[in-house]
């Protein structure tokens, strides 16, 4: 079915605190992601960049939640800009930036959706706490973050609430996960497919198994997709590669069954780094997942 479609960019680097990673937005437009999208049959709107406070002279301030003040700035903007989307009728679609704005994403979501769904792809959980972490950046929390778990000023984005149940997510495709995340995932109960169910089940069983846990649950999901995923020898252009990811069909897989399942209601594609790419390799793969992700087909 053909959707509207308004799309927001979000250049933020502080929750990384790596730059490069705030043209992420500009390079997936210079790949021409509107047209992609509009060939699809889908009409699209883009509304631009939000203020992401991209400057050096910003004190990091608490080095166990780095840029605190500054992130939940734009999460609270983001949210509030995702959910007024939403009460137009139309899909939000946001193109990151680092994964922290996951965080305004999904508090902006879950506003209009009371038993939320998640589908978080990536090679990492993202599920750490200002507790747990062991770098203090912020893109590694907005999973724990949208469960409730962490700083206030991060939970409380969108209302002192979770945005998500634990038993509403499915993880794809992680791959490097911290000692604390570990312990929480397992706490929590959080599904995770890991690369070694991909490896030993292919990514065509996994993605039926994750399909299949969601729609038991939920008829609604975001999308969260972490270019990271994808191995860099195909995407190098993230700010935290790691080795052994999945390739680029089994990433284009993944988003075509997942499109076929008509679960989506919001999504967002975050952590491209044209500085660390190939000629835009990585905002291009990530403009040729988003085709897929919204009904693209070979034939």
């Amino acid at each position: 079915m053909s959707k509207q479609i308004s799309i927001i960019g979000v250049p933020m680097y502080l929750g990384v605190g790596r730059r490069g990673v705030d043209m992420g937005p500009s390079a997936i437009r210079y790949a021409n992601i509107i047209e992609r999208i509009k060939s699809i049959g889908h009409e699209v709107i883009d509304l631009g960049d939000i203020e992401a406070y991209n400057s050096e002279d910003i004190d990091p301030g608490n080095p166990r939640i780095k840029y605190l003040k500054e992130v939940a700035a734009v999460n609270r903007d983001l949210a509030e800009r995702v959910s007024a989307i939403i009460k137009e009728g139309r899909f939000p679609l946001v193109l990151g930036g680092d994964h922290s704005i996951a965080i305004g994403t999904i508090a902006g979501v879950s506003e209009h959706y009371d038993n939320l769904g998640l589908i978080w792809v990536d090679a990492h959980a993202d599920i750490n706490t200002d507790e747990t972490t062991s770098s203090g950046n912020i893109h590694g929390m907005p999973l724990a973050a949208s469960l409730g778990l962490g700083n206030s000023a991060l939970t409380n984005i969108n209302g002192a609430k979770a945005k998500v149940k634990p038993e509403n997510i499915v993880i794809v495709g992680a791959r490097s996960l911290d000692p604390g995340e570990k312990r929480l995932i397992k706490e929590l109960g959080v599904k995770v497919f890991t690369m070694h169910e991909i490896d030993r089940l292919g990514m065509t069983r996994v993605m039926e198994k994750a399909i299949e846990y969601l729609r038991e649950r939920t008829s609604s999901v975001h999308l969260s997709f972490d270019l990271d995923v994808i191995d860099p020898k195909e995407a190098p252009g993230v700010c935290v590669p790691e080795k052994g990811g999945i390739t680029y069909r089994e990433a284009h897989l993944a988003m075509e069954m997942f499109s076929e399942a008509g679960l989506m209601v919001s999504a967002e594609f975050t952590e491209v780094n044209p500085i660390l790419d190939n000629k835009n390799d990585t905002a291009e793969i990530a403009v040729g997942l988003v085709g897929s992700a919204f009904g693209e087909k070979l034939l």
